[in-house]
């Protein structure tokens, strides 16, 4: 966890704690802290009087990375990538055979981290910011636990309206501990979203991917010299639909919710035959039962606007969130954001 702390020593009884939470492939700091321009959204909180807190759930980033220093976890499909191999590694099974977390380890690695906040810093409840598919853990937590989170601000959230509820009969779930992902396949699917002029710099490709490799010691020493690969956690995940989004009006009643997404985002919003993998960001703003709820589009931005040029627009968005939880003067409906920032009804 790494916190970037903007409190006033004057204002330390009004302190505002805001956690941030990344999704499945980016690590926490290159998403939500990338030291480039402008570019860092906790510096842009931090600045504006909020005590930021960014965490790295078990499997990614600089948290710890159980089973993943072996290779021959990669899944398999995948490891003819890792070229040249690494020493002692031969391809072949797993080693351990199971995908490595769950939807109730990353839900309890979240409390852990809300309750030490709380009580380390003296507040009431947290604010949670979630990239993607933080959702699957920061929304029903939520639900679960009304009297810890101040709101919610969910960007790109990944949503099955129709996913299943419940866990797999036994757990750890059969598979593999790990993904990887290599530096032109993560730049070429964020540039199938890129269709606007100027909506990311050419100098983001070095940049984000210098940022991954910092928060992967291991992986950045796999595959192609001197440009490395990105672990990617494997998870089972359950829990998270209309369904759950509805349960007990707690989203959009006692925790507000303002959902925000790029109108090229090909990743949240999906067409698929498989109801585990076919995601909605307006199902999840129809599927919350409570009044208190928006929704925003951003224009020429896809699901990477964290690296986009609507990137400070995002910034300022989540500022005015965080003071008045409210979008245009308003606690419902849905908006669009032009590229100059400027929010209008949607038509």
């Amino acid at each position: 966890m790494r916190e970037r702390d903007g409190t006033n020593n004057g204002h330390l009884d009004e302190r505002t704690a805001v956690l941030m939470l990344h999704g499945r492939s980016v690590p926490v700091l290159a998403g939500f802290d990338l030291d480039y321009k402008t570019y860092s959204w906790a510096e842009a909180l931090a600045k504006a009087g909020y005590d930021v807190f960014m965490m790295g759930l078990q499997g990614s980033g600089l948290s710890p990375r159980p089973t993943m220093n072996e290779p021959r976890n990669v899944n398999p499909a995948q490891q003819n990538l890792l070229k040249p191999r690494p020493p002692g590694f031969t391809p072949g099974s797993p080693y351990y055979p199971f995908q490595l977390t769950n939807s109730n380890s990353d839900r309890d690695e979240l409390n852990t981290v809300v309750d030490w906040i709380i009580h380390n810093r003296g507040v009431k409840k947290v604010a949670f910011i979630g990239w993607s598919a933080a959702a699957f853990t920061m929304g029903p937590y939520a639900v679960k636990n009304p009297g810890k989170v101040s709101s919610l601000f969910l960007l790109a959230p990944i949503f099955p309206p129709d996913g299943t509820s419940n866990a797999p009969a036994s757990l750890p779930l059969p598979g593999f501990p790990m993904f990887v992902s290599t530096k032109s396949g993560t730049w070429n699917g964020w540039g199938n979203e890129a269709l606007c002029a100027g909506q990311r710099e050419p100098a983001m490709k070095d940049v984000v991917w210098d940022a991954i490799m910092k928060s992967d010691p291991v992986g950045s020493t796999w595959g192609p010299v001197g440009e490395g690969l990105n672990r990617i956690r494997n998870f089972v995940r359950w829990g998270w639909n209309k369904t759950t989004a509805a349960q007990g009006g707690v989203l959009g009643g006692s925790v507000p919710v303002l959902i925000a997404y790029g109108e090229h985002d090909k990743q949240a919003n999906t067409s698929s035959e498989d109801q585990e993998l076919n995601f909605s960001v307006p199902a999840l703003y129809n599927a919350i039962a409570g009044d208190h709820k928006l929704m925003v589009k951003l224009d020429c931005a896809g699901h990477s606007v964290v690296w986009e040029m609507q990137h400070q627009n995002l910034h300022n968005l989540s500022k005015h969130w965080l003071d008045h939880l409210k979008v245009d003067g308003k606690t419902q409906g849905i908006f669009d954001m032009d590229t100059n920032g400027a929010i209008s009804p949607a038509p």
